[in-house]
């Protein structure tokens, strides 16, 4: 293995065992919110808002922090809040628990955007969106291995998920100080931190591409999040699945995801190019979306995620490679961090509407609006965009 490919084998490492834990615990938060605590759906989709409204706050902070004060220290102490904010759901038995662990995973979680920028700090532009596809590998990954586990420790009881999520999150901690290199970062050395640099965000959403981009990850975003929180509640109280029937459609959605992101998006990215990528990673997202509700039984909803799978590990990493182009030199990890933030924004209006649909309009509306926005970016993709960014 070539020394340049070792930190980048190993920030996938950090990134993928932290998401085991974020994977352990997501598709059992739904049904443990209504068994457990009683809340509705549409409380639970304030949950999942809450800890989206937070990342959405945090993104681009920690990204500037990172500009200036290393990725390697951001990344650790971030897992640590992580763990901390596991260790308190373990501990959760009232909704104001519940709420404050979202918080604090919620800041923990902010650090994605920096793992990005460390990955543009180590890898050259063409080699950008296939770097960016480990973040999406390590995101399938952890929804292979975390859904299954997490589904057999909730047989046990609710507990055991926090105290799995959190030895992952310690575990990452670990391997992260002791393995992961530091990565230069070319930044100002009279810059100074500001809490919310203004300026910095108006320049990077007023610069064409850049804008155009992180709005239509925005969307995408905004798409996939309809369903993180409504896709357990319709295999719970539709189709009656069990905890670890959950856990397998999760499954599927991760290896199909870390499939199409690790091995097929840097070779596809190649030979059809950046632009073509999207529409055909939108088609099949809206594919997806429209065919989810209709599913009817474990094996065909499956099947149908596996659908939607493929389109979102298509979209995401070459979005976030172009975004990461896009950016200026020394303002990686607050562009990454600015682009995190928005689509941290849309997953925290994604369950908002995703449980409030669910819950007074059907099961299947998450879904089929999910699919509106996608034909949208399809149709702008299609006719628009090759028109506005140059690759």
């Amino acid at each position: 293995m070539g020394k340049k490919r070792v930190p980048l084998v190993i920030i996938f490492w950090v990134v993928f065992i932290d998401l085991l834990g974020f994977g352990l615990l997501i598709p059992i938060l739904p049904t443990f919110s209504m068994d457990v605590l009683h809340m509705s759906e549409s409380s639970v989709g304030l949950v999942l808002a809450v800890y989206s409204l937070v990342q959405f706050i945090f993104n681009p902070i920690l990204g500037t922090v990172s500009d200036i004060y290393g990725r390697k220290n951001v990344i650790v102490v971030t897992l640590l809040l992580n763990a901390a904010g596991y260790l308190l759901f373990a501990f959760t038995d009232s909704f104001l628990l519940l709420l404050i662990s979202r918080v604090i995973c919620g800041i923990g979680g902010s650090s994605i955007g920096v793992a990005q920028a460390y990955i543009a700090d180590i890898t050259t532009p063409a080699e950008r969106s296939k770097g960016m596809g480990l973040i999406g590998v390590a995101f399938g990954m952890g929804f292979v291995f975390g859904p299954f586990i997490g589904g057999l420790l909730a047989e046990i009881n609710y507990s055991m998920v926090g105290f799995g999520s959190m030895a992952f999150s310690l575990a990452a901690v670990i391997f992260s100080s002791i393995f992961l290199p530091k990565t230069e970062i070319h930044v100002e050395n009279t810059k100074k931190f500001r809490l919310l640099d203004i300026s910095g965000f108006k320049e990077a959403l007023l610069t064409p591409s850049l804008g155009i981009l992180i709005l239509l990850f925005f969307l995408i975003t905004f798409s996939i999040a309809n369903i993180y929180g409504t896709l357990a509640m319709m295999g719970s109280k539709v189709y009656k699945f069990s905890h670890m029937e959950n856990g397998i459609v999760f499954g599927v959605l991760g290896i199909v995801g870390a499939i199409v992101q690790g091995g097929v998006v840097g070779r596809l990215s190649k030979r059809i190019g950046d632009i073509n990528m999207i529409v055909s990673g939108a088609f099949l997202m809206m594919l997806g979306l429209v065919m989810i509700p209709y599913g009817m039984n474990l094996t065909g909803v499956c099947i149908i995620i596996g659908v939607f799978s493929i389109g979102t590990g298509l979209l995401q990493p070459v979005l976030m490679g172009l975004i990461s182009k896009f950016a200026p030199q020394g303002k990686q990890g607050s562009v990454l961090g600015l682009n995190q933030s928005f689509s941290a924004f849309a997953r925290m209006l994604g369950p908002l509407w995703g449980g409030f649909a669910f819950e007074y309009l059907g099961y299947q509306f998450p879904f089929l609006t999910g699919a509106a926005f996608t034909f949208l970016i399809l149709i702008f993709s299609s006719f628009f965009l090759k028109k506005h960014i140059k690759t």
